[in-house]
C-alpha cells in the first residue's frame, strides 16, 4: 500500500494510505474546503476540489457544478511532488481525511508548533 509523509522541522509522520483528502476551513469566510488527492508513484494526483460556499477568494470556477450545496471542480493542476501547508494560530488547522475519517495535523505530528511549515509528499 501506499502512504503519505509528513514533515515539519524534525517532526514527521507516515499514513498508510493511497488516497486522501486535505480539508480546512478559509480563514475569513469560514468556509469548508476540500480537495482529494490519489498517490500516483512519487506524486500527488489533485482528483477533485470542494467548497461548501463562495466569498472573499473563493469563488468557485466556471466549470464548477453544485451538487447539495457544495461546488465541485477537478483542477487543472499536473502531478505535484509535494503540499506545503502553512500552519498558523491564526486559521483553523488543516485536516487529512481517510475512510477512518479526519485528523488535524496537530494531532498527526504532536508538538507541532504554532507556527510551521508542513511538507506532504507521497512516502518513497
Amino acid at each position: 500500500m501506499s502512504g503519505i509523509c509528513l514533515a515539519a522541522g524534525v517532526l514527521a509522520a507516515t499514513l498508510q494510505m493511497s488516497s486522501f483528502t486535505l480539508a480546512w476551513t478559509h480563514s475569513i469566510e469560514k468556509i469548508r474546503w476540500e480537495e482529494d488527492y490519489r498517490i500516483e508513484g512519487s506524486h500527488l494526483v489533485l482528483e477533485e476540489a470542494r467548497i461548501r460556499g463562495a466569498g472573499a477568494g473563493m469563488e468557485p470556477p466556471m466549470d464548477a457544478q453544485l451538487r447539495n450545496g457544495v461546488w465541485h471542480y477537478q483542477p487543472p493542476l499536473p502531478p505535484l511532488e509535494r503540499l506545503r501547508l502553512t500552519h498558523s494560530p491564526y486559521t483553523a488547522g488543516y485536516e487529512i481525511c481517510s475512510f477512518n475519517g479526519c485528523q488535524a495535523l496537530t494531532a498527526l505530528l504532536p508538538g507541532l508548533p504554532e507556527f510551521a511549515v508542513v511538507e506532504v509528499s507521497a512516502c518513497h
